[in-house]
């Protein structure tokens, strides 16, 4: 038998050059707004630290110290972890330094909102601090989609969905566009109904259904207020639909099966696109056949082998 010969994995090409070099970065006139933007912090109580344009994309950007009393978190992020605050807090202050600046737009007001640094902006507060470093952009849509950078913490489905969710309600406010303008800014779709969920119930078991959102749901051409209100139905279903799930959990737990999967289990018996690979539905028709599977589901034909085999995420 002859031998296999070994593939040959084909070499990644190079991305081509790209922005500006490092003798570049700090070269220029700034434009009109953003010299306005270095005279207000100037106003505000703040000092500009340097005028420079960021290397990718070419966009200038003030580097300055605010006085921590006039920054605030955007209103539509993750709420602030305790615990992440206090690991922050010890290491700021057993370095002895602020390393890791924020990213912050000044609104008319004065404010400054950052949409990436709630976690440390709190820490330095809670070790007493007067001021604080931030990246001070001129363009205040960045506070709406700075959430794509935002990986100061590791997301999970529950954060990422209410950050989304408060982006789109405060947005509609703003400019009331079609859902789909919006791509970059909320990731995915599936995550502004599950955070209308967690917004009714913040214990929901949304990591259980992402993947059957992920799959269905897309992003409407409808404005924004309209979508969400579509969207608003849905999770009525989804809630509908997890208190059925609850039901047949208990069920079988009053058959004495135990297993911290039998949520994941439930969900992946009354699936209709579990063995349906690259099928695309409508998310409310999907939503509707697990709802009336789910609400005749037979614990009584479950056997304890076959939540052993079938594993999975926990419940949440």
């Amino acid at each position: 038998m002859p031998t296999k010969r070994p593939s040959k994995k084909r070499a990644k090409k190079a991305p081509e050059p790209r922005g500006l070099s490092a003798e570049q970065v700090g070269t220029g006139n700034p434009p009109a707004p953003v010299e306005a933007l270095a005279r207000n912090v100037k106003a505000d109580g703040g000092a500009v630290l340097g005028q420079y344009r960021e290397p990718l994309g070419e966009q200038w950007q003030l580097l300055a110290a605010v006085p921590i009393d006039k920054v605030a978190p955007t209103p539509y992020q993750r709420d602030l972890s305790d615990t992440h605050v206090a690991r922050l807090a010890d290491a700021m202050d057993r370095l002895g330094r602020f390393v890791d600046p924020i990213v912050a737009i000044r609104t008319p007001e004065g404010q400054y909102w950052t949409p990436n640094g709630n976690h440390r902006l709190a820490a330095m507060r809670s070790l007493g601090a007067t001021s604080i470093v931030a990246l001070v952009v001129p363009e205040p849509e960045v506070a709406h989609r700075i959430l794509v950078l935002n990986t100061e913490k590791a997301h999970n489905v529950r954060e990422r969905a209410l950050e989304v969710i408060r982006l789109a309600e405060a947005l509609v406010a703003l400019e009331d566009r079609p859902e789909k303008d919006y791509e970059t800014e909320f990731e995915e779709p599936s995550l502004l109904t599950l955070g209308l969920c967690y917004q009714r119930n913040g214990r929901f078991s949304g990591g259980a259904y992402h993947p059957v959102l992920k799959r269905t749901e897309t992003f409407s051409t409808a404005k924004l207020s309209r979508s969400l209100a579509t969207r608003r139905e849905r999770a009525d279903q989804l809630m509908q639909l997890d208190e059925a799930v609850v039901e047949a959990v208990k069920k079988l737990k009053e058959r004495g099966l135990e297993s911290p999967y039998l949520k994941a289990f439930v969900i992946a018996r009354i699936n209709p696109l579990r063995f349906k690979r690259g099928a695309k539905a409508d998310p409310d028709d999907i939503i509707a056949q697990m709802l009336a599977s789910a609400r005749r589901f037979d614990a009584g034909k479950v056997k304890p082998n076959q939540i052993a085999a079938a594993g999975g995420p926990p419940d949440e």
